[in-house]
């Protein structure tokens, strides 16, 4: 039984940070050449707080699917639950593409936008089978939405810009 447990925490894990990788691959190649041209809104951070900052979010988004899905994805609160959780980490590894991938801020504004609506979603029904679980996501949703700043400001000024 532990090591079924086990396994599943692992998954969980694994399948957020492949999220997070899929971005990377986007990421990586633009903030050198296009992102560094862009302006940036006063509160931007330095670039080098997203990674750690987004990595701890991925291990506890993990975390949180874990908590639902080790209460069994027989039940019906616990497949919609993860199925919720699928639906935003697609819409978070997408930001990355958008944004990046096809330099478009404001693609990116529209999938952020879905995304905090997926989030909040996601933390309601983790809530209907984990308190702890939903509670574990609070950050990720806080980072979206200061993210969501920064998505909407760089848009803004690129588009009052050009």
């Amino acid at each position: 039984m532990k090591a079924r447990l086990l396994l599943k925490f692992f998954v969980a894990v694994s399948v957020s940070l492949l999220a997070g990788a899929i971005g990377a691959i986007y990421t990586s190649t633009a903030i050198p050449t296009w992102y560094m041209t862009l302006p940036k809104p006063l509160l931007s951070p330095p670039g080098w707080v997203f990674m750690p900052v987004w990595t701890t979010l991925y291990v506890l988004m993990g975390l949180a699917a874990f908590l639902v899905w080790r209460k069994g994805i027989e039940q019906k609160d616990v497949r919609a639950a993860l199925d919720a959780f699928g639906f935003q980490l697609v819409l978070n590894a997408a930001w990355s593409v958008f944004f990046f991938g096809l330099r478009s801020p404001l693609l990116g504004l529209i999938d952020i936008a879905a995304l905090w609506l997926a989030v909040v979603a996601t933390i309601i029904a983790f809530r209907r089978v984990s308190r702890p679980a939903a509670w574990l996501l609070a950050p990720y949703l806080a980072w979206v939405s200061f993210a969501s700043y920064l998505n909407l400001s760089i848009w803004l000024m690129t588009r009052s810009a050009g």
